[in-house]
């Protein structure tokens, strides 16, 4: 019997770490000899005519990641509970819910059968299939054949049901006619809005589980749009549309792809494209993100030294406060975003505007996900990309992707009537650097010598649990980067060793570059005509027309 060392992120997390005992016995009750061979795998002996294992495991990892029981309700990431057995893995599989309290409703992609049972083919189907057991809220609807589950647990005050099922009629509809699939009959979006730390989405091959903490649910819906978009966007490229090294899943140890950026970077491009597509994001926000992008990855050091195939391989390092400062390394998110852009705009140039991201999309899903094959990392993203555009792109990949050469974003946003500016201002400092590992808290990584932060008592390693107020999360960075020199900084921490404090200082100075996106001087109508088709994720020319 296994149970997995790693699930939903690419972290080994050790689930076994919570499992109190395991005892083993056979059909009959008579107890069978269990032997541990290492700290996540057990061997029965006996048991040929079958057995049944019992075990006590603690579960209370918040979060679209975790697994949570608690008087509230209870999530659950299945391969964080459930043990397989080595030799049965592919075998069907069942899972029955007991003792649930009254008034709790159960939601789950799995199969249910009325007599309480929940199935899959096999164990990787019922692991990819999140549970939530709950007084949770639902609003179905149905759109172009498919129908789709929305499913709240939050206070019924911090969200609008008819608001998250207007945007997310508008997301299925862009997504599946930007892709022209639908892999699925039934999808359940399962969100979370929590009044404390919150943050972050977990995709699956028939449903989303996505967190955001009420508060910035509150004052920026758009971040629970553009979760919702990527998380939704993977169940094509990552869950479907998904690199040769990762499969089959080796849930014992880490599993090592090249093509993260692609898989998750690539995707946020996506994300990108049906925001626009569908009226939920316009162009002038679209390009200051997009000049956000390029500046949080120039002002990076470790860009010049840690291409986006390594960041890829990297990702089992990113549980380490040190590897997220900016001297160590970069983000596959971050980077595979701009590449995913400017990619799009060398299959634009090499193709003449005939073909774009969308058909490198299209094409990987015919030739990969539709004949049950994966792709080889980043040699099948160039296969795809050479094989739209009709021209090679090896220079692309060499210098882009494998390299860490620097990207010339001028040469590639001048075909669209685009410049990068950029302009040296003086910018606030608050004095330390922070970054949170997907779900968990944020967390001091360095601290300025001899500044007013560090007189304040800020120590690394110190987690952040309040900034100016406001619950710390993915949102702070934005905030922080709203400050003037001289601010007052409040921040709430909680030491390694434990013990809240309140510690308070003034925002220091520093000279910064910033990027901005504009437009050039006396665009002509092919670059507006590109412009509006790169805006909509669209060839120039379609391919009905070039048939013709």
């Amino acid at each position: 019997m296994q149970l997995p060392v790693w699930n939903a992120l690419y972290q080994v997390r050790n689930f076994a770490q919570y499992v109190n005992w395991v005892r083993a016995k056979d059909r009959a009750g008579r107890p069978l000899p269990l032997l541990e061979l290492n700290d996540s795998r057990w061997q029965i002996s006996g048991a040929e005519g079958g057995a049944v294992v019992e075990y006590q495991i603690y579960v209370d990892s918040f979060g679209p990641f975790g697994a949570q029981l608690s008087a509230h309700h209870a999530f659950f990431n299945l391969a964080q509970l459930l043990m397989y057995a080595v030799d049965a893995r592919n075998d069907p599989m069942a899972v029955r819910f007991n003792q649930v309290p009254e008034g709790w409703r159960i939601a789950t992609p799995l199969t249910f059968s009325q007599d309480g049972i929940y199935s899959a083919d096999n164990y990787d189907r019922l692991v990819d299939s999140p549970v939530e057991i709950g007084t949770f809220k639902e609003s179905d609807f149905d759109e172009g054949g498919a129908h789709y589950r929305v499913v709240v647990d939050a206070e019924p005050g911090d969200y609008d049901m008819e608001k998250i099922a207007a945007m997310l009629h508008k997301v299925v509809i862009a997504a599946t006619s930007w892709m022209d699939d639908r892999p699925f009959d039934t999808y359940m979006f399962l969100y979370h809005f929590p009044r404390g730390p919150a943050g972050g989405g977990m995709e699956h091959s028939y449903s989303t589980a996505i967190d955001v903490n009420a508060d910035v649910l509150a004052r920026s819906p758009e971040v629970l749009t553009s979760v919702t978009a990527h998380e939704f966007f993977h169940l094509w490229n990552v869950k479907r549309i998904r690199p040769q090294n990762l499969e089959p899943a080796d849930y014992t140890k880490e599993n090592y792809t090249r093509a993260l950026w692609f898989s998750e970077g690539c995707t946020s491009a996506a994300a990108d494209i049906i925001q626009l597509r569908s009226g939920l994001l316009d162009e002038p926000h679209f390009e200051q993100q997009l000049a956000s992008g390029i500046g949080e990855l120039e002002r990076r050091p470790a860009h010049l030294t840690q291409s986006a195939e390594d960041s890829s391989l990297d990702a089992w390092l990113e549980g380490n406060s040190y590897y997220r400062r900016p001297e160590r390394s970069i983000s596959y998110y971050n980077k595979g975003e701009l590449l995913g852009i400017i990619l799009d705009l060398a299959v634009r140039d090499a193709s003449h505007g005939h073909t774009s991201l969308r058909e490198v999309f299209q094409w990987m899903n015919e030739n990969y996900a539709k004949k049950g094959r994966f792709f080889p990392d980043s040699d099948g993203v160039r296969l795809a990309a050479e094989a739209v555009a009709h021209a090679d792109l090896g220079w692309f990949f060499t210098k882009y992707v494998q390299g860490t050469e620097e990207i010339p974003w001028n040469d590639f946003f001048r075909s669209v009537g685009l410049r990068v500016i950029e302009e040296k201002n003086t910018a606030a400092d608050a004095g330390f650097a922070a970054s949170r590992n997907f779900d968990g808290p944020m967390t001091v990584s360095a601290v300025a010598a001899d500044s007013e932060t560090q007189r304040a008592g800020l120590q690394v390693g110190d987690m952040i649990l309040e900034i100016n107020g406001k619950t710390a999360g993915q949102e702070s960075s934005d905030d922080m980067a709203g400050l003037a020199a001289g601010d007052t900084i409040t921040v709430k921490v909680r030491g390694r060793r434990g013990g809240d404090r309140e510690l308070k200082w003034k925002a220091g100075s520093r000279e910064e570059i910033t990027y901005e996106l504009k437009g050039l001087e006396n665009v002509s109508a092919e670059q507006q005509a590109r412009r509006a088709a790169w805006l909509m994720g669209e060839a120039q020319v379609s391919q009905a027309a070039l048939s013709h």
